[in-house]
């Protein structure tokens, strides 16, 4: 796992897709899916804390334009 793209495809794979058009929210809103995910035991840790990685670096560069 290595962008974006590819967590909304984990959570696709789940069922999940996520839109509301604030990109913080949407953000917010898929750590909570994958923490569900991870708790229920359908992700491994691996995958979940690369994904959170991943989204965690995501939301540092939306903060960032956002506060430009």
């Amino acid at each position: 796992m290595k962008s974006m793209y590819d967590v909304r495809q984990l959570l696709k794979k789940y069922g999940t897709i996520i839109y509301t058009g604030e990109r913080s929210l949407d953000l917010s809103l898929m750590v909570d899916e994958l923490r569900e995910l991870h708790e229920w035991k359908m992700i491994e840790t691996t995958l979940y804390m690369q994904a959170l990685h991943i989204i965690r670096q995501e939301q540092r560069t939306v903060e960032r334009v956002e506060g430009e």
